[in-house]
Order: structure tokens, then sequence, then C-alpha cells
């Protein structure tokens, strides 16, 4: 066999085992699409018709309806975002216990590629993540989300939401790797949750303050959440969509470098 087949294999290995761990661990995996689902109804429901109203051309009607279904058709882009990097949080936690019981050393010192531990991780965390959003998207339409997508625009949402996964994943493992324990992987990835609110994910950005505009416009999730956007309502992005792919590339080339540079380095706490 080729050293390629046998990473192959390898990296099929380490993905068994971690689909064995979500198993058999199925309340991270059901926080995590929970967590989406949650913050879905709550603007939706608590905030949506306020906030639909102040959107550009947002209705209402009687009962808010019309603003509530308005800012839904905004949002569900923003929770499709979300529920990605809901699920990358968990890849940090995984890696670190790995890490931290010395799990990893006693890999090294199997015949096996050692690449193939990180790959497994991050293959589970993109098995986990289709299956998150085949349980959000669909709740989004039984709200009333509507999407003017065509074969392509969900092609291109669908291959923008990979991408991101990838690139979120492997930045998460290079956080777990780094960060020592448990607790401090389960909370250093957290800004990933925070920052799609300093964005275009809830608000149009032109909405805020000049200073904060400035800074919601120029981080990676607006223009990745504009891509979503468009691609779904069945609209060319434009050079968005082109910002969105360079930033999933940039993090994912930088985060994978990272996290081999580390993962070479890890010692059993």
């Amino acid at each position: 066999m080729s050293s390629l087949t046998y990473a192959a294999r390898d990296s099929a290995t380490m993905l068994g085992r971690n689909l064995r761990h979500m198993l058999r661990y199925p309340s991270l995996t059901l926080m995590l699409i929970g967590q989406p689902v949650l913050f879905l109804v709550l603007f939706v429901y608590v905030f949506g018709a306020t906030m639909g109203a102040g959107l550009p051309g947002g209705s209402v009607d009687v009962g808010g309806a019309g603003g509530r279904a308005d800012y839904l058709a905004y949002i569900a882009p923003t929770m499709a975002l979300l529920t990605v990097a809901s699920v990358s949080l968990s890849t940090a936690i995984y890696i670190a216990k790995d890490a931290t019981e010395g799990i990893i050393d006693r890999f090294r010192t199997m015949p096996i590629a050692k690449a193939s531990v990180l790959t497994g991780h991050v293959l589970a965390a993109l098995i986990q993540t289709v299956v998150a959003l085949a349980v959000v998207l669909p709740f989004a339409v039984l709200l009333g989300y509507r999407p003017g997508a065509g074969v392509v625009g969900w092609l291109g949402a669908v291959g923008l939401l990979l991408l991101l996964a990838v690139a979120l994943t492997w930045l998460c493992l290079a956080l777990g790797l780094a960060a020592g324990s448990v607790e401090t992987a389960s909370n250093s990835p957290m800004f990933l949750m925070l920052l799609p609110f300093v964005s275009s994910g809830f608000v149009p950005t032109d909405s805020m303050p000049a200073g904060l505009a400035w800074v919601a416009e120029n981080q990676p999730f607006t223009p990745i959440i504009d891509t979503l956007r468009a691609c779904l309502d069945g609209t060319s992005p434009g050079a968005d969509g082109w910002w969105a792919i360079g930033w999933c590339v940039v993090v994912t080339g930088a985060s994978y470098a990272w996290a081999r540079r580390l993962f070479a380095q890890v010692r059993a706490g």
C-alpha cells in the first residue's frame, strides 16, 4: 500500500473512533444543535416583529407577523453559520481531552499516520455539522423561512458552509491543543459565537455607530453571512463571495499549520 492509502485508512479509523465517542455521549451534540434552534425561536418570536420592521423594506401587520417573517428570512443564514461555529467548538474539547489524557502520546507509539489523528477529528466534525444543519435549516423552514435559491444557490450555500466548517474546525483544533486543559478549551473558541453578533448577521451594519460598523464590515463573518444570504435568496453575492472564500482559505491554511505544529509538541499533562 502507498503512504497515501495508509493515511486514508488510518484517518477512517480515527473517524470511526470519534463518531463512536459522539454516539456514546450524545448530550454535547444535542446541546450544539439545540443552541441555534433556541436562538432562532428567541430572535424570531421575541425580537422578530420589531427587528423585522426596522429592516430595509421591512413590513409590519397585525400581530407583527410581517416583521417576524422578514426577520426570519434575514437571520436564517446567520443561524446556519452559528450552527457551523457551534459544532466546531466541540472539536476543541475533544482534542484537548486527547492531549491531556495522554492518548496522543499513545498514538505516537503506534504505526499509524500521525496526521490521521487530526484528520479524523476534522472529518467527524464535518459529519456532525451536516447532521446539525439538517436539523436547523428544516426547522427554519418549519417556522416559515422560504429561501428563493435554485440548485446553483443551494450548492453555493452548502459549499461555503462546508468550507467554513473546515476552517473553523482546524482553528478549534489548534485552540484546543494550545489550551492545556479541557476547561480552557471549552472557553477559548467562544469568540466564534460572539463575532457574528458584531457583523451583518442580526442587523445591517449601516445601523451601527461608525466605529462599530467599520469593525463589522471588516471582520470575516460579515462577507460570509452576506454571501450565504445572497445564495439562499437566489441572488449573486458579488465581491462578498470572493471575500468569503478568501477568508475561509486563509483561516484554514493558518490554522492547519498551527495545529500541526502544536500537535508535534503535545505532551500529556
